[in-house]
């Protein structure tokens, strides 16, 4: 893949054979964000598990405590009084059975989390096929499958994350924008990491952090050292 000029600059400012300490490998992030915008930063952990195995798998949510910096869309599925208490709590859409076609049929999809209740999951299951591979489909791990809507949207709406493992045993998530100050990234960085290390599931053999890379959206990676966690 070829890299633009800004991009090549930025990487030179990155030396590739070390691991950086957190707060050094924070400031280089911000400091080789080139773009027009404000990138998110974005952290990539390689892990020694096999998602193959339901024992080695990785799911679950953490609150960031300093949020993403991003509005987060939030559609619930409820009935009966959770609905009122869905909207009353800010949700961007609530609803049930009406909602099918329109996913289904109409490609709509104008939202960035899915809560439901357990009591909807029999409706939200049809979707299965469209959500589940953008990764919006509820879970319970991730406490997107709740009787307590209210809870659930506020902790997305102050900056709730979601991680799991993809097909390469990788984790992908953001922990903020480079507008962010370094002090707030690494509080968020460390929530991530702590969640991440409770989360080692125990039939993982070997090293279970590889790797840890911090990068914005359109620069370079940072590694970060993986030792200390």
């Amino acid at each position: 893949m070829k890299h633009g000029k800004k991009y090549q600059e930025a990487a030179k400012l990155v030396d590739r054979t070390i691991q950086y300490d957190t707060a050094e490998a924070i400031a280089l992030v911000k400091k080789t964000a080139t773009a027009k915008f404000d990138e998110t930063v974005e952290v990539h952990i390689r892990t020694g598990c096999d998602g193959r195995h339901a024992e080695q798998q990785i799911r679950g949510a953490v609150v960031l405590p300093n949020g993403t910096g991003r509005t987060v869309r939030v559609l619930v599925f409820a009935k009966g009084d959770k609905v009122n208490e869905a909207e009353a709590a800010g949700a961007d859409h609530v609803g049930g059975e009406e909602l099918i076609p329109k996913i289904q049929n109409e490609g709509w999809l104008d939202f960035d989390v899915v809560v439901a209740t357990p009591d909807m999951m029999g409706v939200v299951g049809r979707l299965g096929k469209v959500l589940g591979p953008k990764g919006l489909m509820p879970n319970p791990k991730a406490g997107t499958v709740t009787m307590d809507v209210a809870k659930a949207i506020s902790d997305i709406k102050a900056g709730k994350i979601e991680y799991r493992l993809d097909k390469a045993n990788i984790i992908h998530v953001p922990v903020g924008k480079t507008s962010f100050e370094e002090a707030k990234l690494q509080e968020n960085f460390e929530a991530l990491m702590e969640a991440i290390v409770k989360a080692k599931p125990s039939a993982v053999k070997g090293q279970y952090l590889r790797s840890i890379t911090l990068a914005t959206t359109m620069g370079p990676g940072v590694k970060v050292n993986v030792a200390k966690y």
